[in-house]
Formats: C-alpha cells, sequence, structure tokens
C-alpha cells in the first residue's frame, strides 16, 4: 500500500513524503490517525502543489531574514545591570532591552514583533 505522510513519521519519512508500508499498518495505524493518506493521482498531484507552495514560502522568508540581518550589520550595543560578586547576573538582558537599545540608535526600525518609528 502506497501513503503519502501527513506528519513526520519515525523511521518511515517526512511529511509529503510517498512511501509503501504494509496494508495493515497503513490501514489501522497511520490512516485512523491522519498521519497519512492513501497514495493516488490527485492526492500525489494536492502534494506536488504543497511542497511547491512551502519552497516559494521559505524562499520568502530568507530573503526576509537576510534583509534584516543587513541592517543588523556592526550593529552592538552595550547594557548594564547589576552583578553579584562573581559577576553573575541578577536579572537578564530581555529582548524588550535590545528592541530599545536598536531603537534609540536607529531613527526608524522596523521587525520582529514591534515596529519602531524616528521619535
Amino acid at each position: 500500500m502506497e501513503v503519502i505522510l501527513k506528519e513526520d513519521v519515525n523511521k518511515l519519512g517526512a511529511r509529503g513524503d510517498v512511501v509503501k508500508v504494509a496494508e495493515g499498518y497503513g490501514r489501522n495505524f497511520l490512516l485512523p490517525r491522519k498521519l497519512a493518506i492513501q497514495a493516488n493521482e490527485g492526492n500525489k498531484a494536492v502534494i506536488v502543489q504543497m511542497k511547491a507552495a512551502s519552497v516559494r514560502k521559505s524562499a520568502k522568508e530568507k530573503t526576509q531574514a537576510e534583509e534584516l540581518a543587513k541592517q543588523f550589520e556592526g550593529l552592538s550595543a552595550a547594557f548594564q545591570k547589576r552583578a553579584g560578586e562573581h559577576d553573575q547576573l541578577f536579572g537578564s538582558v530581555t529582548s524588550s532591552d535590545i528592541a530599545d537599545a536598536i531603537a534609540k540608535r536607529e531613527s526608524t526600525w522596523t521587525g520582529g514583533r514591534s515596529s519602531y518609528t524616528s521619535r
């Protein structure tokens, strides 16, 4: 029996793979748990489209991440926090601390969860 995996399955394959499995394993385990669907021409076409969409999405995310990395290139920040005897911090540097430091250095910065503009 050939099935198309809808989720990653240990020792079998990754999501979107077309694998050949025993009839009982496919019918009694994979299909009822919605881990796979039967491989037929219609389902194979849908999987090909899903893989293409996934590739396009990951390429778009990669270009966005590279653009964001260029914005941060050469950027550094120093933080003053309280520390103990052995130079161990009492608190932590949070993401909001980093975002505030970037906002103070740059007049405009957009990215992440927040958007900062010139003050």
